[in-house]
């Protein structure tokens, strides 16, 4: 059993009967009362984020859970079909459990998230960078803007949406930043 000292940003910990995934938390210790932890906590199940407050020392339950890589096959009515690289299992995984699943290709490997006691699909995440073509985008006209940072929205070969600078036109190919959705840079 641990207790709040050992808790980690993406530790993952049974909370009132569901598996959590520890976003962010802070140690407090104020000048009056008793120190105390507190949490965002990210729900595993439904993707919903929390925040909790832990009194300090207070037991915790950690969870086991294990990364598996699996390439994303494509997608019918019972959800994505995936399947593992290494031992070619397949599986489908509900698309709510994935996140940002509009910016995923196929072909691609993602790292599907396990509870090891269980043997049950907790969430997929994607890389942090991807390439993608930008499929549509207005052009951007010189003398536009009177900022330097100015974005204008662009479709991308998975029917996503995202801001890119003006600058970025229609067939060219461009990084990604799947945590944020934001453009990270140019493909040359």
């Amino acid at each position: 059993m641990a207790t709040t000292a050992d808790i980690k940003i993406g530790m993952c910990i049974e909370f009132n009967g569901k598996t959590m995934q520890i976003v962010d938390f802070q140690h407090v210790k104020p000048g009056k009362g008793p120190a105390f932890v507190r949490t965002k906590l990210k729900n595993l199940e439904n993707g919903r984020t929390i925040d909790n407050t832990f009194t300090a020392g207070v037991a915790i339950e950690p969870v086991r859970v294990e990364r598996r890589p699996y390439q994303y096959l494509y997608e019918d009515d019972m959800g994505c079909n995936f399947m593992h690289t290494e031992t070619f299992e397949q599986i489908i995984i509900n698309r709510d459990l994935i996140d940002n699943s509009d910016l995923m290709k196929e072909g691609q490997v993602v790292e599907v998230m396990f509870h090891t006691e269980k043997e049950t699909v907790l969430s997929a995440e994607l890389p942090p960078i991807i390439d993608m073509e930008v499929t549509y985008t207005e052009p951007g006209v010189k003398g536009d803007t009177a900022s330097t940072n100015s974005l204008k929205p662009a479709t991308v070969e998975t029917g996503a949406t995202i801001k890119v600078p003006l600058f970025i036109q229609t067939g060219e190919k461009i990084r990604v930043d799947t945590r944020t959705r934001e453009y990270y840079e140019r493909i040359k």
